[in-house]
């Protein structure tokens, strides 16, 4: 039976279109079953990555007394007599006799009988060289467990791991973190009308989402090389099939741009179903971006890989891919569903009617408000150039100015928070 016979045969079970809100949840949940598994790397090698078991600490901090500041550390009245120097990385004798003093510097181990830190710019040297001054009423030292005690956590699974995490894991003696292993991803471009280089001209169009989405991948945590993005792919279904298959060789996930609806050269939903695949999320009730994706296919032993169907539109592509790919690759990587921050409408943004409205917006962070953008046409980037995010419309509603509306952010470079 050829390929086109083989697809054409068989049917992939496809949901009826799903609510925006629903869709993000069904994939979101599916990607958390499917989360990747922990692996232990090298501190130097975490970031990016998720934790995947809470990170603790493997002793006090700080582990020891540790001066604030530069000084004196003193027993008794003084004036002091100087019997010696302690400064960081050594493990100091105690101070055992009143009177006495050991100069002492910042980060360096307070000895034990220590009563006070005198600051060394607010001491004086006294014609027999002891040291007298005034300390402050307060310690001028951390004590153990100021910051953590031993085996406390301090952050749980499901975060994800950026240079602050991995400064703190290394303060509490860690050398290796447990983390979730990244999801690797592929991208199939489709379309016989794309060009890849160039200008476009003679009604063909050049291909925006070749280059960008792996990019957008890498910030949602994904690992894709440069050989892992391919396309344009021909207009045919074995070919549709062949790279496909290719692509499920090794990604976890692979998104492909196009074909998403059922006209004479979309052959996405015939090559789900040559490859056996099911639907999650078959369409999503959504402007722009409506007819996206996503599917799952489960090898015999147990390895679940996804497929996620990006409009050919660049806007309603990352219109699906904040919709569908983000909380997947969330669930994948074991961590939260992403929260939607609030934002203040700063002008009106109209409903689609019975569709969530993704609205492209700025983001005034210091006022706490969404500005709409302009050139926002599913087809158009200029906007979306000039965009921090998306504010959510809800279906049977208009966005008016002041009103207070979800927002989804787009990604920032890895490691990088949200506002």
């Amino acid at each position: 039976m050829s390929t086109e016979t083989a697809a054409a045969a068989a049917q992939v079970a496809a949901p009826p279109p799903a609510g925006w809100e629903e869709a993000r949840s069904r994939v979101y949940a599916v990607g958390l079953a499917a989360a990747l598994p922990a692996l232990d790397r090298p501190l130097a090698d975490t970031d990016g990555h998720t934790l995947a078991e809470p990170l603790t600490t493997r002793t006090n901090l700080p582990a020891f007394p540790t001066s604030s500041v530069d000084g004196w550390a003193v027993r008794g009245d003084g004036p002091w007599e100087v019997v010696g120097r302690v400064l960081a990385g050594n493990s100091p004798p105690p101070l055992t006799a009143d009177g006495t003093t050991v100069e002492i510097a910042t980060g360096a181990m307070v000895p034990e009988g220590t009563a006070a830190i005198l600051r060394i710019e607010e001491s004086t040297r006294t014609a027999d060289g002891r040291v007298a001054g005034t300390p402050r009423p307060g310690p001028e030292w951390r004590e153990p467990g100021e910051e953590a005690y031993a085996g406390e956590e301090l952050l749980p699974a499901g975060t994800p791991v950026d240079p602050a995490l991995i400064g703190l894991a290394a303060s509490c003696g860690h050398d290796t973190l447990r983390v979730r292993r990244q999801p690797r991803a592929a991208l199939l471009v489709f379309g016989d009308e794309l060009l890849t280089s160039g200008p476009p001209a003679a009604g063909r169009v050049r291909d925006a989402l070749g280059p960008a989405v792996p990019a957008w991948l890498r910030r949602y945590g994904c690992q894709i090389r440069p050989a892992d993005v391919v396309g344009p792919v021909a207009d045919t279904l074995p070919a549709h099939v062949a790279a496909l298959r290719a692509a499920l060789a090794d990604a976890d996930l692979v998104c492909t741009t196009g074909g998403t609806m059922h006209g004479p050269v979309d052959h996405l939903h015939p090559t789900l179903a040559a490859l056996g695949a099911d639907y999650v999320v078959n369409t999503v009730a959504v402007r722009p971006g409506f007819p996206m994706l996503l599917a799952r296919l489960v090898d015999a032993d147990g390895r679940v890989r996804f497929v996620a169907g990006l409009p050919g539109n660049p806007q309603s592509a990352i219109v699906a891919l904040v919709s569908l790919v983000a909380p997947l690759l969330a669930g994948l990587h074991g961590r939260p569903m992403p929260a939607l921050p609030l934002a203040t409408l700063a002008e009106p943004v109209p409903g689609r009617g019975d569709y969530t409205h993704l609205a492209l917006v700025r983001l005034d962070r210091a006022a706490g408000t969404a500005h709409p953008v302009r050139h926002v046409g599913s087809a158009m980037l200029r906007g979306l150039a000039g965009a921090d995010g998306f504010a959510v419309i809800r279906p049977g509603t208009n966005g008016e100015a002041g009103a207070r509306v979800p927002v989804v952010p787009l990604p920032l470079a890895p490691g990088e928070r949200t506002w």
